[in-house]
């Protein structure tokens, strides 16, 4: 995994209640049951991007370059794929904790919101 989605997977590591998982042979790191944020296969540096669900930042996460809507019926729910090249890290990492705030049980995020 290249260093910018390491950075990215500790970010989301370290948000309170997240934890690191496999399903389709991918790294995703959930909160309770729910996926928040997809970083891909381990071993596909070459087109490395993240999968985040976003609604404040959608518009925005679609006019970088190579950023789409989510594949499978994800996009419709406000799913966007952003290669990791084409933002800066603070910039990902926001829409990595973004996605969190969506998707995480309410306890959860008000735990992040007390870490002040």
């Amino acid at each position: 995994m290249d260093a910018v989605r390491s950075t990215l997977r500790a970010f989301a590591l370290s948000l309170p209640g997240a934890y690191e998982d496999h399903p389709w042979n991918e790294s995703v790191a959930k909160a309770g049951s729910k996926v928040f944020v997809f970083l891909g296969h381990e071993d596909d540096d070459a087109d490395a991007a993240i999968t985040v669900k976003l609604v404040e930042s959608h518009g925005h996460a679609l006019t970088v370059e190579g950023g789409r809507p989510t594949g499978y019926g994800l996009g419709r729910s406000g799913w966007v794929t952003v290669p990791v090249a084409s933002a800066p890290l603070d910039v990902l990492r926001d829409w990595v904790e973004e996605s969190y705030r969506i998707v995480a049980p309410r306890r959860l995020v008000e735990e992040l919101d007390g870490r002040g």
